[in-house]
């Protein structure tokens, strides 16, 4: 039987292993998720919503617990995972408070006596989700599709078995039924020969575009809905009129939070040509103030990669784009010692199919890409197969709004960097995904919307 192994990024330590899934127990996983879903979604929404209300004062009374696991699992910082926990916990309040609403049937005047519509949940979601915001991203995802009344099986990734096996006994402490959401400790092949099960109803991936085209495929083939969050290469577009301090200080959070490690980080600084310089000062000014160290102490803005693949993945790429004529601004790299530490890089000059700017970098990468006017940024912004995020920075928000109509993407931010929000939906276009997640939409994607007339 395989194993699923818990390094702690800072240290390369093992923290721990499992066993894989048997597939005894993967098939008693399956049938308990049937049968909690046959009593879950029998509640009343109201009961629901108390539940995971319930959720979130699991979520608050045990947070530095469980921030410190986020931390020794995958390396984000503790402030940062602190943070995480805290967003979990208010999704589920934003859900536990609006879902009546949402999900209250709706009434429509046609020729019938009375006509229109519920909303109904559709059966057993299987999630196969990513390790950056190990909490965050099953959470966004499980939060509304329990709240909706589905049941959840969680396949997370393989180096966070930790947080995924938390995340279950959260939910039992919250007093969900036995079974609403589980953790399956399987391989990726694994997860994809479960799409096909007559028990699961529906899939929600996160991750590489890759494998989400196996997961498409998977569930295309087997007529089942999924939604993707594919990842993005997000532009970070400063205009002449911005703020240039506040902008710069603004950009290394959007490079370099979690490490650089989000799909919605600013993975492309365009610069207004005529503000390149000063741009580039007060930025690298900026980035050398961040603290690099030990993610569990307080103070450190920046932990290790993830895993040393990941680092390894990175520090190719921008080879790669060195080789391409890519000038170094400010020379970070590998950095010797114990864990999977990467210090900032900062290029310009790069080649337009350079690996930095049409591959997505998940780490603290930042090229510095310069256009001569509004047309040109739009340009460059589009110029890639991804469309999740955008940002916009101007001393006039009129003028970033019409910018906003010509830019690919699912979400933009004016004067702030791009940040997902349950309150708005959350989603891309082109190769950045299919379907939203968050607010009362993402809530719908796993609800069957059934139609009705009474003559």
């Amino acid at each position: 039987m395989g194993k699923i192994r818990s390094f702690n990024p800072a240290t390369g330590e093992l923290n721990a292993e499992f066993d894989l899934h048997s597939r005894q127990v993967i098939d008693e996983k399956i049938e308990a998720a049937r049968k909690a879903f046959d009593e879950w979604e029998k509640e009343p929404v109201a009961e629901r919503c108390f539940s995971i209300e319930c959720v979130a004062e699991v979520l608050r009374s045990r947070q530095h617990e469980l921030a410190e696991l986020i931390t020794k699992e995958m390396g984000k910082p503790i402030k940062e995972s602190l943070a995480e926990i805290e967003k979990c916990a208010f999704a589920c309040d934003y859900y536990a408070n609006n879902a009546e609403e949402f999900l209250a049937p709706e009434f429509v005047e046609t020729d019938a006596e009375t006509s229109g519509f519920v909303y109904e949940p559709m059966g057993v979601i299987m999630s196969i989700m990513p390790w950056n915001f190990p909490f965050w991203q099953a959470l966004r995802f499980g939060i509304p599709a329990l709240t909706g009344g589905n049941s959840v099986l969680l396949k997370h990734a393989s180096n966070v078995p930790m947080c995924a096996l938390e995340m279950e006994n959260i939910f039992i402490e919250a007093g969900l039924p036995q079974g609403t959401y589980q953790t399956l400790l399987v391989d990726g092949p694994g997860a994809s020969s479960l799409i096909s099960r007559e028990d699961i109803n529906a899939v929600s991936f996160t991750g590489s575009r890759h494998a989400g085209e196996m997961v498409a495929e998977a569930a295309g083939k087997n007529i089942k809905k999924f939604i993707l969050e594919l990842g993005g290469s997000d532009p970070f577009i400063v205009l002449d009129d911005a703020d240039l301090e506040k902008v710069a200080k603004a950009a290394v959070s959007a490079r370099f939070q979690n490490c650089g490690q989000s799909c919605i980080a600013a993975k492309r600084l365009l610069v207004d040509r005529s503000i390149a310089e000063d741009f580039k000062d007060l930025f690298i000014d900026n980035v050398k103030n961040l603290k690099i160290g030990d993610p569990m102490d307080p103070d450190t803005d920046m932990g290790p990669l993830a895993s040393e693949k990941q680092r390894s993945i990175l520090s190719g790429q921008v080879e790669r784009t060195l080789q391409m004529g890519a000038n170094v601004v400010l020379r970070g790299g590998i950095k010797e010692g114990e864990g999977a530490y990467y210090e900032p890089v900062v290029l310009n000059d790069i080649n337009e199919k350079a690996p930095v700017v049409t591959e997505e970098t998940f780490g603290p990468v930042a090229p510095l890409i310069t256009f001569k006017d509004d047309e040109e940024a739009i340009r460059i912004a589009n110029s890639t197969e991804f469309g999740l995020g955008a940002s916009i920075w101007s001393g006039e928000n009129e003028k970033a709004m019409r910018m906003t109509r010509h830019i690919e993407a699912g979400i933009i931010s004016i004067n702030n960097f791009v940040a997902s929000d349950p309150r708005l939906p959350f989603g891309g276009v082109k190769k950045s995904g299919v379907g939203r997640e968050l607010y009362r939409t993402g809530m719908l994607e796993f609800m069957n919307i059934k139609s009705m007339k009474v003559y």
